[in-house]
């Protein structure tokens, strides 16, 4: 394929509307984190929520929701860079489909299926995360408070990394055409199907190194964005999947294994 044809299918005005959309929204996700951040570092200048202290309160409906629209606005957030390969690539086929007279489903039915997949996710790791600040292994601000918790995280996170599990759902990350010829679903909801379970392929590859957050502290933009770059080079990166997988496992045991031997046993 020329370099033309190229430009043609990933450069085009529907591409651009995508591009734009799929910006916005994470230049949204991105802001609010890190507006955040900030606020819960000033909160003499500005009211802001943060999960109650240990024993100080109960937890109330209002909290749990603070949580779960912090995760969620985090999974879009560090999550939409790296399916953008996968979404141009549906674009390109749905702009063949609209020059040829074909039926096509816009790409924010797409799109919506991965959200509704980092949503149900989001729910699951604010589930994890509210025992952490019911017995203090997560102070107020999000910061782990044990070596046992930061060490366990960090080395299960890097183990994982080796697995097959791991190797098969970055797989399907890494190869967005073999997905869609194999996997394609024609209309509205077949084309949220795709997304949805294209999306749990994504969790199913970063659903550990998101949880390196909590050792790490979960409100550390740097981190965040160190894993967000992370997670998008083991997706689109030239370097062997494999290379990426076996030295990130072993950086993460080694780092974790230290933190374990700080704890008292």
């Amino acid at each position: 394929m020329s370099i033309d044809s190229l430009s043609q299918n990933y450069f085009s005005r529907d591409h651009w509307i995508v591009y734009i959309g799929m910006l916005a929204v994470c230049l949204l996700g991105w802001g609010y984190m890190a507006y955040m951040a900030w606020a819960m570092q000033n909160m003499d200048v500005v009211d802001m929520w943060m999960p109650p202290r240990a024993g100080a309160r109960a937890w109330t409906l209002y909290d749990f929701y603070m949580l779960f629209a912090m995760w969620a606005l985090m999974m879009i957030a560090m999550m939409t860079p790296s399916v953008l390969p996968m979404v141009s690539l549906y674009v390109t086929i749905n702009k063949n489909k609209k020059n040829k007279g074909q039926a096509y489903t816009p790409t924010l039915i797409f799109l919506s299926g991965y959200l509704i997949a980092w949503v149900l996710f989001s729910v699951i790791i604010s589930i994890v995360q509210y025992p952490l600040h019911t017995v203090g292994l997560l102070n107020p601000m999000m910061d782990s408070r044990s070596y046992l918790l930061s060490g366990g995280i960090l080395v299960i996170a890097g183990v994982y990394q080796w697995t097959p599990w791991k190797d098969a759902c970055l797989e399907q990350c890494r190869s967005p055409l073999h997905y869609l010829m194999t996997s394609w679903r024609e209309g509205y909801w077949g084309a949220m199907k795709m997304g949805i379970h294209h999306g749990l392929y994504c969790i199913g590859c970063c659903w550990a190194l998101m949880a390196v957050m909590f050792a790490v502290g979960v409100m550390n933009v740097l981190w965040m964005i160190a894993i967000a770059f992370f997670v998008l080079a083991e997706k689109i990166s030239p370097i062997s999947a494999k290379y990426l997988r076996i030295v990130s496992g072993f950086g993460l045991v080694v780092w974790g294994s230290y933190w374990l031997s700080l704890y008292p046993w």
